[in-house]
């Protein structure tokens, strides 16, 4: 099947993720590449490498670990024998934390800082090009935090209904009509029951 932009992926559009795929994610650079892979498409390790401040040596290894755990794939289509290509195999990484976290704690820990290490970056790069943006583009940036007192079940609810939404705003179908000025926007959702804090619901923003 092929994404919003027609690049080739595996039948199935989303990866479930194991103890294995925990671990082979569980390094900031791996992180990355899947992530770059995913939004702008195919590319080599020496051009991933330039994007990452990397040698081509480091992102190679790297897009080894993560094609054995089945994340990325060689693309047949733009490779040849001087010029290896890559493309991710999937569009999305589904994590459902349970299970997994009971059984691998610090393996889930690990995975978890290098999404952590990931939403930091790509909040970083925003940052930096802020004053170049267009007036409209800054006038969309959002940073917000806001502290809620909720149990277990509605904090579960809350996430699945901010996930529901973000999905009505996915165009997957490479068909689909992309509207005029359309740019790819990073949208993070953090839901974390703060340890160290029982204070009164309050908000901040």
């Amino acid at each position: 099947m092929t994404d919003e932009r027609g690049w080739m992926h595996s039948d199935d559009p989303q990866i479930v993720l194991t103890a294995k795929g925990m671990k082979a994610m569980a390094h900031p650079v791996r992180m990355q590449l899947v992530g770059l892979l995913r939004k702008h498409g195919p590319s080599t390790a020496t051009r991933l490498a330039e994007q990452l401040g990397l040698n081509s040596g480091a992102t190679s290894y790297h897009l080894r670990q993560l094609a054995a755990a089945g994340f990325v794939e060689e693309d047949p289509e733009r490779g040849n024998a001087r010029e290896r290509w890559w493309r991710a195999a999937h569009t999305l990484t589904v994590w459902t934390g349970d299970d997994l976290a009971d059984e691998e704690p610090e393996t889930a820990v690990g995975f978890l800082r290098s999404v952590l290490t990931a939403h930091a970056l790509t909040a970083q790069r925003t940052i930096d090009a802020f004053e170049t943006m267009p007036r409209e583009w800054r006038k969309a940036v959002d940073l917000s935090d806001m502290v809620l007192r909720l149990t277990p079940e509605e904090s579960g609810q809350l996430a699945g209904e901010l996930s529901a939404v973000v999905r009505r705003y996915r165009r997957l179908d490479a068909q689909g009509p992309v509207p005029e000025g359309a740019e790819q926007v990073s949208v993070v959702v953090h839901v974390l029951p703060d340890p160290t804090t029982d204070t009164a619901e309050g908000e901040s923003r």
